[in-house]
């Protein structure tokens, strides 16, 4: 994962998929920062035939784990090691899944 993300905003998301216009909030995105995301949602058939419905959800930028007390946790978990990602502890859990 990068440490900085800039969003696209709500116009050309809502142009490229489809969906209804969103309360942005800031563009500029750091580990921690609450910002927008696009989802599937459950239930969308697994064929090639189905159009992925899209649906924009809000979501803490980074990964955060369930056992963290403090959202500023994410700035330490923003990057995995792929030779340590199985073992830590901040990212064992989501690894497996």
């Amino acid at each position: 994962m990068c440490s900085h993300y800039e969003a696209p905003s709500p116009h050309q998301v809502a142009e490229v998929f489809g969906v209804a216009l969103f309360d942005q909030g800031r563009l500029d995105l750091w580990p921690g920062y609450i910002g927008p995301f696009l989802r599937c949602p459950d239930g969308r058939a697994n064929d090639n035939d189905s159009p992925a419905t899209m649906e924009v959800l809000t979501g803490s930028f980074g990964l955060i784990p369930s056992w963290s007390k403090d959202s500023k946790f994410a700035k330490h978990t923003y990057n995995a090691r792929s030779e340590t990602v199985a073992e830590k502890p901040s990212f064992r859990h989501a690894w497996r899944q």
